[in-house]
């Protein structure tokens, strides 16, 4: 699991890389433009957490006047890391969390005030219910969401890691979908598995949004990788295939879909696991 563990502080700040958006020039010459940058490269919708990291996200049919959402990993909960086969629903909460502008400077704070879904059983997923509507912080803070995507990322799809925590961007592309991930007692499904080099996370890294580098669309979100070759622990990932075999790979980072998401979704855009074909684990 990516959270933030002091031992990484030294090692991680050394290699600090920042992205952002290019200076105006100085009158009287007329304003340059702003740099456009791909998507997944500035710190547009990313959010830092205490521990970990974040994105203001969206559905993609989500309005105005819906309360915004912020998307972590589940092992970044408050309350500490979901036991195996534990879902938690509809949970208040009072988390703030600090939201990034393009350059990577900070915006200002938002609320929680419920934990709509939290768990680390098949996934590895917290969603946020703000206290303020998408109109309100974009009015407030300047600030818009990304928006997640409605399918699974492809092999070989371009993709960027975007770390509000360490405020670095990690640049790679999917490999593989991983059929299942054991890490410890807990159990993963339909892992994204990413390409090497470009993407080696590190803790606090956790959250992050993995961001479409074609379409900007949030496409999963990181959350662990293998540090020491060990089996199937904490912090050392395995990957199971279809026929139960097990392979380690020292350096592996992985992340897990959010596309399941909109398969619990109800006409107003809440999370319903009774509705038919919902993919995300229940309690």
């Amino acid at each position: 699991m990516k959270l933030f563990r002091p031992l990484f502080a030294v090692a991680a700040a050394a290699a600090l890389t920042l992205t952002g958006l290019s200076a105006a020039q100085a009158a009287p010459a007329p304003a340059a433009p702003a740099k456009v940058l791909a998507p997944g490269g500035d710190f547009t919708g990313i959010a830092a957490l205490s521990n970990c990291s974040g994105s203001l996200v969206r559905f993609a049919s989500s309005v105005s006047t819906d309360p915004g959402l912020i998307l972590t990993n589940g092992h970044c909960y408050e309350g500490g890391m979901p036991q195996p086969g534990v879902v938690l629903v509809d949970r208040s909460s009072t988390r703030s969390f600090t939201l990034l502008r393009p350059n990577s400077n900070n915006a200002g704070t938002v609320r929680a005030n419920r934990v709509l879904y939290s768990t680390m059983t098949k996934t590895d997923v917290t969603l946020y219910r703000l206290t303020e509507t998408y109109a309100a912080i974009q009015s407030r803070l300047g600030i818009p969401a990304l928006t997640l995507s409605q399918s699974a990322p492809a092999a070989g799809a371009g993709m960027a890691v975007v770390s509000g925590y360490w405020k670095r961007i990690y640049t790679c592309s999917v490999q593989a979908t991983i059929p299942e991930l054991r890490e410890a007692g807990w159990v993963m499904k339909s892992s994204i598995k990413y390409r090497q080099p470009g993407c080696e996370t590190i803790g606090g890294t956790s959250g992050s949004p993995i961001v479409s580098t074609s379409t900007g669309e949030v496409i999963g979100v990181n959350n662990t990788g293998n540090e020491d070759g060990a089996r199937c622990t904490l912090n050392n990932p395995c990957e199971v295939d279809a026929n139960g075999n097990i392979t380690v790979q020292k350096g592996a980072a992985y992340g897990q879909q959010t596309w399941w998401f909109y398969t619990c979704l109800s006409a107003s855009r809440t999370i319903d696991l009774n509705k038919a074909g919902c993919l995300l684990q229940k309690p």
